[in-house]
């Protein structure tokens, strides 16, 4: 029953090029199969939720943002705010972008970098510029010069 069921799945529509790359050369028996579609469905779930609770997270972080306040013309600035807004982000880096920076390191400890390794580059310098302006730069404009 399970072969038929590894051998029903094999003449679907997933592509399964390079399924096999990291793999010894051993018997590939449907309990591998499953297991592998377990620890995948894992991964599915682990996005969502992460996902989910980072759009929840986003929401403050937005909310705080000055330039965002510009944008939509409010000042709603307090004492501190900025630092409120710098641990909001770093939860949100962290907890959000854990699967693309440990996919990063995997990838480069492999001496491939792709996909993982563009998205953690990217996340990793806003992050590290938003908290340089937060804690360095100051509130540098966009435009490159310094406000007056």
């Amino acid at each position: 029953m399970e072969k038929q069921k590894h051998d029903d799945h094999q003449e679907g529509s997933m592509d399964h090029s390079g399924h096999h790359q990291n793999q010894k050369k051993e018997d590939h028996g449907a309990e591998d199969h499953e297991g592998h579609h377990d620890h995948h469905a894992m991964m599915v779930e682990d996005f969502k939720r992460r996902f989910f609770i980072s759009l929840i997270i986003t929401v403050p972080v937005l909310i705080l943002s000055p330039m965002i306040q510009m944008f939509m013309g409010v000042d709603w600035r307090f004492p501190g705010d900025s630092y409120l807004l710098t641990g909001l982000s770093t939860i949100l880096f962290i907890y959000g972008g854990k699967p693309f920076l440990t996919g990063a390191r995997d990838e480069l400890k492999d001496r491939e970098p792709a996909m993982m390794t563009l998205i953690a580059f990217a996340i990793s310098v806003a992050y590290v510029y938003s908290t340089l302006t937060v804690f360095v730069l100051g509130a540098m404009i966009f435009s490159g010069s310094w406000p007056h």
